[in-house]
């Protein structure tokens, strides 16, 4: 059964490399599906939705597993607060566009402001400091803009260098980048397994 499998799948990626003379067609039936005739044969195309398979993290010591466990509970903690803060970053730059006057964009980011205290301030100080480091740098993913650039943006570059300094008696960094394919690379694993329902 999976010999016979094996060569049909063989088969049909020959006949769709070696089709020099194909041509489109269109077969209706219930759907519609492009096909290509290839030496007399129609082959149907249906593209297939991307599946991501994942294997089992294996580690070299008990230690590696704590930290890489750690990891995982951290970002599962600070995660969907990262996506609200993409989510209302984009919002309130699509409104803040739309002001005309400064005074209208003051009082409109005294009351965004107010909004967010008010519904995660509580929470946001309950974080340890490797949960803040790692809200930083995936608020930077969400976001394409470093807490820093926000706080610049949003509040102006006084804020953000009071913001700055502050962070940095406290050992964080707010002009922290994200580099998925680098220094965060196990932290942008864990947030596609967080994505795909796997965690």
């Amino acid at each position: 059964m999976v010999r016979s499998v094996l060569y049909i799948c063989v088969f049909f990626l020959l006949a769709g490399l070696s089709g020099l003379n194909a041509q489109e067609v269109e077969f209706i039936r219930g759907n519609t599906h492009t096909a290509r005739v290839v030496n007399g044969d129609t082959l149907i195309i249906i593209e297939l939705p991307a599946v991501n398979v994942v294997a089992e993290r294996e580690f070299r010591n008990r230690l590696e597993a704590y930290r890489y466990n750690r990891t995982v509970r951290n970002v599962q903690r600070v995660y969907p607060y990262a996506r609200i803060a993409g989510a209302m970053f984009r919002r309130y730059s699509e409104q803040l566009v739309k002001l005309e006057t400064d005074r209208e964009r003051n009082e409109f980011i005294k009351n965004a402001e107010k909004e967010l205290r008010n519904h995660f301030e509580d929470d946001l100080k309950r974080l340890t400091f490797s949960q803040g480091v790692i809200l930083i740098k995936l608020i930077d993913r969400e976001t394409q803009h470093t807490s820093y650039e926000i706080v610049r943006e949003f509040r102006g570059a006084f804020s953000a260098v009071f913001w700055q300094s502050l962070g940095r008696l406290f050992g964080y960094n707010l002009k922290t980048e994200y580099d998925p394919f680098g220094e965060d690379q196990i932290i942008e694993e864990i947030v596609q397994l967080i994505e795909e329902g796997l965690l």
